[in-house]
């Protein structure tokens, strides 16, 4: 394995090798996990050069970042869009390249509407990708981004009334510049699962916006429209008759 000269721009190191075999496999993981998800609005925020959304079957589907091609030019700590709009939100290795994670996670919980869902992906700080990190040049990508632990993304998404539904890691083989040690290593993929489920160089995330239900506690409608029952008065107690009461004696004839 050589040192790696790694392009500065994300666009330019996606083109190596080792960003072809990153891009493959997580555009296999969007495609199956957008397919069988349904509603009007689907919003991309990052790489919007790459279609992830392209599986979906939602019929609107906006790519948002502030340049490229885009139909939406945005800060992802701001977003354009309404609140409780949103029925599908992907974020491709957007939080570890901002310096506010928690305001986007706000903001995607703010779009979208209950029981909708958010699909993530992240740089796994403890893998052989982690590793590779710590000896890398600080200032080119993706080794400059600050690679978030599962575990705390996990807290993050519960803080904001998340839950986790699925999630899988994937690219297990090491960070090679050169395709011919990529495919020697080909062999990692199929075994990481199984051998070391923790250790892939990146993971995926999905969740849904839960909303927990309210109960009005409205007013006892049925018993205030229940009519009165009308009570048969008591007699009263006569002390000094006006009139004496005469018995009425039915004479047969």
């Amino acid at each position: 394995m050589s040192i790696e000269t790694v392009p500065r721009t994300a666009e330019e190191w996606l083109a190596t090798p080792l960003g072809q075999y990153l891009l493959a496999r997580e555009q296999d993981y969007f495609d199956r996990a957008v397919a069988d998800l349904f509603g009007y609005n689907a919003f991309q925020l990052g790489m919007v050069e790459h279609d992830l959304l392209r599986a979906s079957r939602i019929p609107l589907r906006v790519h948002v970042d502030l340049s490229g091609a885009v139909q939406v030019r945005a800060d992802f700590r701001d977003l354009p869009i309404a609140s409780n709009s949103a029925d599908l939100v992907l974020l491709p290795h957007v939080l570890e390249f901002s310096e506010h994670p928690h305001q986007i996670l706000r903001e995607v919980a703010r779009v979208l509407l209950p029981e909708a869902h958010v699909v993530i992906a992240c740089f796994n700080p403890w893998s052989l990708w982690g590793f590779r990190r710590v000896f890398n040049s600080r200032s080119r990508y993706p080794w400059r981004g600050r690679f978030i632990n599962l575990p705390r993304l996990k807290d993050w998404l519960a803080l904001l009334g998340f839950e986790i539904t699925a999630g899988q890691m994937s690219c297990y083989a090491p960070p090679c510049v050169e395709q011919k040690w990529l495919d020697r290593f080909g062999f990692m993929e199929k075994a990481g699962d199984r051998w070391w489920p923790m250790g892939g160089g990146v993971y995926f995330l999905e969740a849904v916006k839960r909303v927990r239900g309210m109960r009005l506690i409205m007013p006892r409608w049925s018993e205030r429209l229940v009519p009165k029952k009308n009570l048969a008065p008591a007699p009263e107690k006569v002390r000094e008759p006006r009139e004496p009461v005469a018995a009425r004696v039915t004479v047969n004839r």
